[in-house]
């Protein structure tokens, strides 16, 4: 008997809107990438951008301060990229597609050591000050301090102003010069020098937050174990080894290759890719992930990919793009700061120019009111309240098996109202299962599985294996049929012990028995299939077969609810009674049956129009029509599938409903972040620059509420990398092997 006809594979596509960023290199693989140290905002990227812009030969240069990375497509070397950053105040160094090796912070950057000398010399001038030194002892220590902490900012600040840009370093440069001009030799040397300190922390706190993708890379061993052609052993370079090379993975190691087992069995911790807390059994013919760690036997194993396709290198580079990218409330910060700052430094300028010259003001006040001004028009904290979120929050997902793609996706699941979710494979095993047992000739129901597993023994029908599969798993024993006979669209007729026994659904039980028994019209209104086994013209038994819900659906979905979604809506292709019985089960508000792919992407655009904004989950092939349609598509079990990965707006990297309120509530919770952290700078700007034109704000105060704010606001946004304590970690286990389409259950089916 065959299986019922499988939907064909459909690609999926993001539905995220495109984001009106700078177009990325077109070069793919031609364009290099380097990453660049000492940006302390989206302004400094910019500087970078428009200095490797101007190289000739370069055909285009795109910097994300996000990610740190600055990718360049031309005619040009590494070294010329690499003076042209350096000269612009910053370090840029290539990386390569597999992993970087990040040396001790202090090491790469290199204002970590100037920073601390200019405040021990700061320190030196102000003790100088107070045991009452003379000036000319003072302030030479003063400058000093000045030279030391500020002559990278100095250098970023003429780059910036060679490109015609206000950027922080800028600002800060013309405010402490200014300061020196007017005598104030102790205040700018705190402006820089506070102002270091500041850049140097915030700096360390950003790169704990992008190394989430370094942390993955470094958890695949850098060699493998390979079995040459004589059966010996010897250790080879990852990036060495080939597909279907066979490699050894001893107790205790990490697998350094994506692949398929061979021989062997363990147990493998797979919480880095998919971050799924319990170990997962490995037996031949089970895929392995680069990176997951195995526990106690050991395995052979047989390369599927090489290291740089590996899905621990495709995540790594996912999330990196992930943590680059732009969200759309980050777009809104930076068009503001791009208003903002010229207009305060304009009216900075005033200050001076109306007191001074129309009105006969002292022009060391109103210069000093002007210079505190200058400073508060420094954006700092408001352009990295949203990059340092959406970094923080991608990352930390990441590491709990949710792949969202970017800050587009992360605020478009923050915004979700309603969840439209399949069935089939999604809130159920994807697998026909024995659900029931309606003994009718006084035997055991143990001895009637047995029975009907022996005449379904040779059949291929899902229904059929099912009663296979659970008569094993109950350890009976199952005689092997003498004769077989599939009768399709019906059920099957085999010879069992000189018996010759029937099973089918209720067309060939009416041919044998005139009706149908009436325990199979109950197992019917459960919404289960029913299975009638038969001795000529008498019903032996009838068995009910149904796609069981996930253990773990019914908590999933109360904690989505919890999370702020206001109706869960559940899409299949099933027949209205399963469908219901479903719903009912896993506690969906409604659900659509006997909907085919074209159907489901219409009920998701009505629902977005009417519930707006919708969210789809589903396994990513006979779903893809509306996981493109909704506003965010979340793909279940993404591990070691390229589509979805490459596709989802969302990748839930278990097969596990468990990590769905995660995804919901870390998104939410980053969304909060970015409104404090956006509201908070907001306000501590309008209040000093109110303060400042009125002479309440000392240099030294204005650039410690500067950088104070931008400190608070990336601390903020590093909360977001603490682990939650996962509702998959107390979940049930999840449901292996799920089919990628519906399991029929109408009366056409083979059986039925």
């Amino acid at each position: 008997m065959s299986a019922p006809r499988e939907l064909p594979t459909l690609p999926m596509a993001s539905s995220a809107p495109a984001a009106s960023e700078p177009a990325a290199p077109e070069a793919g693989a031609a364009a290099e990438r380097f990453r660049v140290e000492g940006m302390d905002c989206a302004s400094c990227a910019r500087t970078v951008e428009k200095a490797v812009a101007a190289i000739d030969g370069v055909r285009a240069a795109t910097v994300s301060f996000g990610n740190a990375m600055l990718a360049v497509d031309g005619d040009v070397t590494a070294e010329t990229v690499q003076a042209v950053v350096s000269r612009a105040g910053y370090r840029a160094r290539p990386v390569g597609r597999r992993r970087e090796r990040h040396a001790p912070f202090w090491r790469r950057d290199l204002r970590t050591v100037s920073t601390l000398v200019s405040v021990v010399v700061l320190a030196a001038a102000v003790v100088a000050s107070l045991w009452g030194a003379p000036r000319a002892v003072t302030e030479p220590l003063y400058l000093a301090s000045m030279a030391v902490g500020g002559w990278a900012i100095a250098r970023a600040a003429l780059a910036a102003l060679q490109r015609r840009s206000l950027d922080m370093n800028a600002l800060m440069s013309l405010a402490a010069v200014g300061a020196v001009g007017i005598g104030e030799y102790a205040e700018g040397a705190w402006v820089l020098v506070l102002f270091a300190v500041g850049t140097t922390l915030e700096s360390y706190a950003f790169d704990r937050s992008r190394r989430s993708v370094t942390e993955l890379m470094d958890l695949a061993p850098e060699q493998a174990r390979v079995i040459s052609g004589d059966g010996d052993e010897h250790l080879m370079p990852v990036e060495e080894v080939t597909v279907g090379a066979r490699f050894v993975v001893r107790p205790g190691e990490r697998i350094p290759l994506d692949g398929v087992v061979v021989s062997g069995a363990s147990s493998v911790d797979e919480a880095p890719i998919t971050g799924e807390s319990v170990p997962v059994d490995k037996q031949p013919g089970a895929a392995v992930f680069a990176g997951t760690l195995n526990a106690q036997g050991a395995l052979t194993v047989r390369a599927t990919k090489t290291a740089s396709d590996s899905t621990l290198a495709r995540v790594a580079e996912l999330v990196e793009q992930a943590q680059g990218s732009r969200a759309p409330s980050e777009r809104f910060v930076d068009r503001f700061a791009r208003i903002y700052t010229p207009l305060v430094f304009g009216a900075a300028l005033a200050f001076i120019g109306i007191p001074v010259g129309l009105l006969g003001g002292d022009l060391d006040t109103w210069l000093y009111r002007a210079l505190a001004l200058l400073i508060v028009a420094c954006p700092c904290s408001l352009v990295i309240s949203i990059p340092v979120a959406v970094v923080s929050a991608v990352g930390r997902a990441a590491r709990e098996g949710v792949l969202i793609k970017g800050g587009q996706a992360l605020e478009d699941l923050a915004r979700v109202k309603t969840l439209a979710i399949d069935k089939t494979g999604t809130l159920t095993r994807g697998l026909p299962q024995l659900a029931d047992i309606a003994v009718l000739d006084g035997a055991g129901k143990d001895q009637a599985l047995a029975l009907v597993a022996a005449v379904e023994r040779r059949s291929e029908h899902p229904l059929a294996e099912a009663l296979v599969r659970a008569a094993r798993e109950r350890r009976l024993a199952i005689s092997e049929p003498d004769a077989f006979e599939a009768l399709p669209g019906r059920g099957v007729i085999a010879s069992v012990d000189g018996r010759k026994l029937w099973a089918g659904g209720p067309r060939l039980a009416a041919e044998h028995l005139g009706g149908v028994p009436e325990q199979a019209g109950r197992l019917h209104a459960r919404g289960q299939t029913a299975i009638i086994l038969g001795d000529g013209a008498r019903a032996l038994a009838v068995f009910g077969l149904a796609d069981q819900p996930r253990p773990e659906a019914a908590d999933a979905l109360a904690k989505v609810r919890q999370a702020g979604i206001g109706g869960v809506i559940m899409l299949t292709g099933d027949n209205e009674r399963v469908a219901a019985a479903v719903a009912a089960q896993v506690g969906a508000d409604d659900y659509q049956a006997g909907l085919l792919p074209e159907d489901k992407l219409r009920a998701v655009e009505a629902l977005n129009a009417e519930r707006g904004p919708v969210a789809m989950v589903g396994d990513g092939i006979n779903d893809a029509p509306a996981l493109a349609a909704a506003p965010v598509g979340i793909a279940m079990g993404a591990a070691g599938t390229d589509a979805a990965l490459q596709s989802a707006d969302v990748a839930l990297m278990s097969d596990d409903l468990a990590r769905l309120p995660d995804a919901v509530t870390g998104a939410r919770q980053a969304s909060r972040v970015m409104r404090q952290n956006v509201v908070a700078s907001l306000l501590v700007k309008a209040v000093f620059v109110a303060l400042a034109p009125l002479g309440m704000v000392t240099l030294v105060l204005a650039v410690a509420a500067d950088m104070g704010m931008s400190l608070l606001v990336t601390l903020n946004g590093l909360r977001l990398l603490r682990r939650r304590r996962s509702a998959g970690d107390h979940a049930g286990g999840t449901a292996a092997g799920a089919s990628k389409t519906d399991t029929c259950q109408e009366d056409c089916c083979t059986h039925a």
